[in-house]
């Protein structure tokens, strides 16, 4: 039993590694740059939208203060 649960592993195992080097492969350096470029610009963005409903929020707590 555990001589079939072996063959299984190493099918799994080389199943996922087969096809992770056929994506690394097939991937070309342009669309990596590409992939970061946008990963950077969009964590960018969120943080920027944070700090704005951040500042929005904090100027409408004080204006309801000020009208109590």
């Amino acid at each position: 039993m555990s001589t079939h649960n072996n063959i299984e592993n190493g099918t799994i195992l080389g199943t996922v590694s087969g096809t992770v080097l056929t994506v690394l492969v097939n991937i070309g350096s342009s669309d990596i740059i590409k992939t970061v470029v946008l990963a950077v610009l969009g964590a960018v963005v969120s943080f920027c939208v944070s700090l704005l409903l951040k500042w929005i929020a904090c100027k409408l707590k004080s204006k309801n203060k000020k009208a109590i």
